[in-house]
């Protein structure tokens, strides 16, 4: 809601967008801003209609996720309930990702983004909010 804190509101070209913000953090280390998509209709929403993001987004529980009308690629990391990564893949535009046995929640942001951070499988992610 406006004027919350812990709530992102982005205009984009089709709409506002709006996820509750945290901190993605590894170890010691906080990689990013993280929205979370937690409910039906931010996980719906996710990054569809966006140029970009900055940070990354956490859809929870999610199994797997397309690509399909996206106006980028993006990284995706399929973590397990404890957040460990059990998958990363960098998927072009217009795709649909392979469900992952385990996957109780994915990672996205934006094609590189992973490989600046040195997010590896077996890595174990934290949320901080």
């Amino acid at each position: 809601m406006p004027g919350d804190p812990l709530c992102l509101f982005l205009s984009g070209g089709n709409g506002i967008y709006a996820g509750r913000m945290a901190w993605l953090v590894c170890g010691d280390r906080v990689l990013a801003s993280l929205e979370l998509a937690d409910s039906p209709r931010t996980r719906r929403r996710g990054l569809l209609g966006r140029d970009g993001i900055e940070g990354a987004i956490l859809l929870r529980p999610a199994f797997r996720v397309h690509t399909v009308g996206m106006r980028f690629a993006i990284d995706v990391a399929h973590l397990d309930a404890d957040l460990a990564v059990l998958r990363t893949v960098t998927m072009e535009r217009h795709r649909i990702g392979r469900r992952v046995r385990g996957a109780r929640a994915v990672l996205e942001a934006e094609s590189g983004t992973f490989a600046r951070w040195g997010l590896e499988v077996g890595d174990e992610l934290a949320v901080r909010e």
